[in-house]
C-alpha cells in the first residue's frame, strides 16, 4: 500500500483530534486515558492550534481551571463520569485546602511545556489573522499569570535549594513512568499496605507486558497514598515520600520554557517578569549542565534520597540539547544520537530515537518507557534542535517520524525494530505532534 500524502496524513490526524474531542476536553485517548492530561494537553493544543485557535485556547483554559491556589498544574483533570484507576476517588486531591473545589484532579504534577503551547498558539493565530489573531493575543495576556505561578510554584518547591533542578516524587510526575531511570528508586518504595487494583489499562492494550506490572502499581500507588496522607502539603511530602528524584529532563524543559515565557512577557511588557524568567531559565541551564557524566556525555538523574546518580542510557540523558548552554556539549550529544547508540542503530526501521539506548541492558522494545520510540518525545527534540540550529538533524528525525506514522495508527508509542504501534491507538498527542511537524516550516520561522 503506497503512503498517504502529506495532506491525507493531517486528514487523519485532524479526524483523531475531532473524535477525542469531548466539547470541553480533548482526552488523551478515548478508551485508555479518559481525561486530562497536564503535557498531554500542551502538545494537543499545538495540534489544535493548527485547526482552530478558539479551540486550541479553550484546551488551555480547561486546563488552568484546575490549576491549585499555589500555582500547581495537577497531573490529571478528571473528566466526569468516566470510568479509569486510579480515580479521583484515590487522589482524594479536596484533601489539600489548595486544590480547586470545582473539579477533581490528581496531586501530583508534569514537565511544564505549557509556555511552548502558548507561543505555538500565539503564531497560529498570527498565521491565521483577523479574529484568531486578536483572541490568541488576548489568551496570552490574560493567562500569562497563571503560567507565570506555575514556573514560579516549580521553581519555589521543587527546587528548594536552588541548584536549578527540578524534584519529582513520583515517576508520573516525569511523564516518563516506568523508565528504567526509576529502578533503584523504586526499588526502595516498598508499601507496608498493598492496594486492591483495578487495572483499567490492561483492558485496552493486546499485550500486558507493553504496560508496568501489578508490583509496579503497588508502589506506584503507595506513593499516592503517602501524599494523601500529607494533605498533598509541599514541605511534608517532602519529609513523609519514599521517592525524591531529581528530573534532569523536567529541569531541560523547565529552563526552555522559562525563557519561551520570558520571550512571550517581552511582548507583553513585562519586562521585570520577563527578567525573572531568564534569571530561571539560566540557573536550570546550568544545572542541566552540572549532571552531565564525563565519561558517556549524557545528562543524569540523581536520587536525592541516597545522593546516587543514575547512569543509564535514556532519552533524558539528551537534556541539554533541550537547554542548550554548552556548544561543545551540544555538539558531542548531536553526534552520539546520531549513533549507533541511539537513531543510527542498524536494527531500526525508523531512524528516531527509542526511549531507551538498544545497546542499553534495560532495554525492552515493547515496554512502555523501556525502550519504544515516543513521536511526542521526538517533536519536543526536533523543536528544540531547530531552535538551537541543529536543523539537518531535526529535519531528519521529522522525516522518518513522518514515515512512521504512515500507518494512520497514531500509535501511543512504536516498537523500535518493526515499527509496530503500541499502547493506545489514535492517541491524541500523536495525532497533534503529526499537524505540528506536517506545518512546521512556518512554525520554525518564530523560532529565528
Amino acid at each position: 500500500m503506497a503512503a498517504p500524502t502529506e495532506s491525507a496524513l493531517a486528514a487523519h490526524a485532524a479526524y483523531v483530534l475531532r473524535g477525542n474531542d469531548t466539547g470541553t476536553l480533548t482526552t488523551a485517548a478515548p478508551k485508555l486515558y479518559p481525561h486530562q492530561w497536564s503535557w498531554d494537553a500542551a502538545f494537543i493544543t499545538m495540534g489544535l492550534s493548527t485547526l482552530s485557535v478558539p479551540r486550541a485556547i479553550a484546551e488551555l483554559d480547561w486546563l488552568l481551571a484546575a490549576q491549585w491556589s499555589t500555582g500547581m498544574l495537577p497531573h490529571i483533570v478528571f473528566a466526569p463520569d468516566t470510568d479509569y484507576f486510579p480515580g479521583p476517588d484515590v487522589w482524594v486531591s479536596q484533601r489539600s485546602e489548595h486544590a480547586p473545589k470545582s473539579v477533581r484532579t490528581s496531586g501530583i504534577c508534569q514537565p511544564p511545556v505549557h509556555a511552548i503551547a502558548v507561543q505555538q498558539v500565539l503564531a497560529a493565530g498570527r498565521r491565521a489573522g483577523g479574529t484568531a489573531r486578536k483572541e490568541a493575543e488576548e489568551f496570552v495576556a490574560r493567562t500569562f499569570d497563571q503560567w507565570l505561578a506555575w514556573h514560579r510554584w516549580l521553581d519555589r518547591v521543587r527546587d528548594p535549594h536552588d541548584r536549578g533542578l527540578l524534584e519529582i516524587h513520583h515517576g508520573w510526575e516525569s511523564g516518563m513512568d516506568n523508565s528504567p531511570r526509576w529502578d533503584a528508586a523504586y526499588a526502595a518504595v516498598l508499601p507496608r499496605e498493598k492496594t486492591e487494583l483495578r487495572r483499567h489499562d490492561l483492558a485496552h492494550v493486546e499485550d500486558a507486558a507493553q504496560r508496568p506490572t501489578d508490583a509496579e502499581y503497588q508502589r506506584y500507588l503507595w506513593l499516592v497514598r503517602q501524599m494523601r496522607e500529607a494533605g498533598y502539603d509541599d514541605e511534608r511530602v517532602r519529609d513523609v515520600v519514599d521517592f525524591r528524584m531529581v528530573d534532569v529532563f523536567m529541569s531541560a524543559i523547565m529552563a526552555i520554557a522559562s525563557d519561551v515565557l520570558a520571550e512571550l512577557g517581552d511582548e507583553l511588557g513585562r519586562s521585570a517578569e520577563a527578567a525573572e524568567l531568564r534569571e530561571t531559565a539560566g540557573r536550570f541551564r546550568r544545572g542541566v549542565l552540572s549532571t552531565v557524566s564525563p565519561e558517556t556525555g549524557l545528562a543524569r538523574d540523581l536520587n536525592v534520597l541516597t545522593g546516587a546518580w543514575v547512569q543509564t542510557e535514556t532519552i533524558a540523558g539528551f537534556a541539554p540539547l533541550l537547554s542548550g548552554g554548552d556548544d561543545a556539549l551540544v555538539e558531542r550529544q548531536l553526534a552520539l544520537l546520531a549513533s549507533e547508540r541511539w537513531c543510527g542503530h542498524p536494527e531500526l526501521k525508523f531512524a528516531v530515537p527509542p526511549s531507551t539506548s538498544p545497546c542499553s541492558a534495560d532495554f525492552r522494545p515493547r515496554s512502555y518507557w523501556r525502550g519504544p520510540q515516543w513521536p511526542v518525545v521526538n517533536w519536543l527534540l526536533t523543536w528544540a534542535l531547530n531552535r538551537q540550529g541543529a536543523t539537518d538533524l531535526a529535519e531528519s528525525i521529522r522525516g522518518e517520524s513522518l514515515r512512521q506514522l504512515a500507518d494512520l495508527a497514531f500509535g501511543e508509542y512504536y516498537e523500535p525494530f518493526t515499527g509496530e504501534a503500541l499502547g493506545s491507538r489514535h492517541q491524541s498527542w500523536t495525532a497533534a505532534v503529526t499537524l505540528g511537524w506536517l506545518s512546521d516550516e512556518p512554525a520554525r520561522e518564530t523560532h529565528r
